[in-house]
């Protein structure tokens, strides 16, 4: 990695691991192109150049960097100071000070470790987020581009969400983009056939008698007569230009996958880091298009995840590796209802770090058969470290600072017990992991 302290704070982000081709996700400095230098902000605090070359690379990428200059492929060891400079720089203190206390528990040298955290105390954080990179290319083009000729299915599995499914419906009615297809599986109880007779779609539907969600978009996308697989949540909302913007993305930026923002509250502002065109670092089965070349290459979803989560993750990640580019699209927005009932809440799943039961597995076994499978053992007891004390506070809190870091302290005392549930998912996580990836091939 770059900045090896990432490992700490992104154990398993996409952009630790090398695609397949040995590349890394980051630009080599010397390489990219002087428009894009011009709006990166150079820091002096750096005490190597090696160091202040890596970490304009990184801006360029958080920044929105879509280009094809050439990447790294390996970086060299840099200075402990530069490594708390650059988490300085880009994360909150408690996060530094977590840090911190990972080395000291970790027999790194204490004297070196203590100065250099002391040493950059006065390092401001960065607000480069607030200047993301200009995308002339998609300023241009986008609104002369005409994609009626193009093709798209629309997948939507559903369980017990006939009242929110029919809002979504109506709102792929009213699509500025009128050439696609729906395609739904549903999956409910009971099963209302006549629901599917009062809109004024090209509309597909499958009875799945088996309440399973990966295999639902499994069989959905190999029903599907098009190229392009726009995949969609059954309590979403969306307006009327919403397939258009996602085509868009694939044409101006040539990207085999076009990943949407979601917010949850009609009106809600976008997370400032999904505000602007990136390579995505994630993949939401809820609000994305894909080529399907993609299936083609990398197989469908693995059904490991089953009734469980971070099948989507999973999957991005394969794509990633691979060398598909997916761009983070801000236009192609829609709002996320996340109701209480049918889906997979009904399955029990509603969270993938809080179960439902003291006993129960934490994190959901999906989760660690995903991280060890992609990330190893290492950093998949780094992940836990980072996200499992957090997870005591109930998951409507999971946006409070304060509540979360309650929760971290409320972990100390409940440690036995959280030692026992994450034991029961290591566990169950090995057995998937044994069991190997249950990936068919597109058909």
């Amino acid at each position: 990695m770059l900045f090896s302290f990432l490992k700490y704070l992104q154990p398993t982000h996409y952009f630790q691991l090398y695609k397949r081709g040995g590349s890394s996700i980051f630009p080599v400095f010397s390489k990219l192109p002087k428009e894009i230098v011009k709006q990166l902000t150079a820091n002096p605090n750096f005490k190597t150049e090696q160091a202040k070359e890596y970490d304009l690379s990184w801006q360029a990428v958080q920044k929105g960097y879509i280009g094809n200059t050439s990447r790294y492929t390996d970086f060299k060891k840099l200075p402990v100071i530069d490594e708390y400079i650059f988490i300085r720089l880009y994360f909150h203190p408690a996060w530094v000070l977590y840090v911190l206390l990972i080395r000291l528990i970790s027999f790194k040298n204490p004297f070196i470790e203590l100065a250099a955290w002391y040493g950059t105390r006065n390092i401001k954080r960065s607000n480069y987020l607030q200047y993301p990179l200009a995308q002339p290319s998609w300023e241009k083009e986008a609104a002369k581009k005409i994609f009626e000729d193009q093709k798209v299915s629309v997948i939507i599995p559903t369980l017990n969400r006939y009242e929110y499914l029919k809002d979504g419906l109506h709102d792929l009615e009213k699509q500025t983009h009128s050439n696609f297809e729906v395609i739904v599986v549903d999956q409910s109880e009971p099963f209302q056939e006549e629901f599917y007779s009062h809109f004024s779609l090209q509309l597909k539907v499958i009875h799945q008698k088996e309440k399973a969600l990966w295999l639902a978009r499994n069989v959905a996308i190999e029903e599907s007569s098009s190229d392009l697989l726009l995949l969609f949540d059954d309590d979403s909302r969306i307006e009327k230009d919403w397939i258009e913007y996602h085509l868009k993305c694939l044409e101006v930026f040539n990207a085999s996958i076009s990943s949407g923002v979601s917010i949850s509250k009609s009106g809600a502002s976008v997370p400032e880091n999904y505000s602007f065109f990136r390579v995505s670092d994630q993949l939401d089965t809820g609000n994305v298009l894909l080529k399907k070349e993609v299936f083609k290459k990398i197989g469908l979803f693995d059904r490991q995840f089953e009734k469980q989560r971070m099948g989507d993750g999973e999957f991005g990640l394969r794509a990633y590796l691979e060398g598909f580019l997916n761009v983070s699209n801000p236009y192609a927005g829609r709002l996320h209802l996340k109701v209480g009932s049918g889906g997979l809440r009904e399955m029990g799943s509603w969270d993938a770090f809080r179960p439902k039961k003291w006993f129960a597995p934490r994190p959901i076994p999906s989760v660690l058969y995903f991280f060890r499978n992609y990330f190893g053992v290492q950093r998949a007891i780094l992940a836990l470290m980072k996200t499992v004390p957090p997870s005591i506070m109930p998951y409507r809190f999971k946006k409070n600072k304060k509540l979360l870091l309650l929760g971290v302290l409320i972990s100390l005392f409940l440690f036995p017990i959280i030692l026992i549930q994450v034991g029961l998912s290591w566990r169950i996580s090995s057995k998937k992991i044994k069991q190997g990836p249950k990936i068919s091939e597109f058909k």
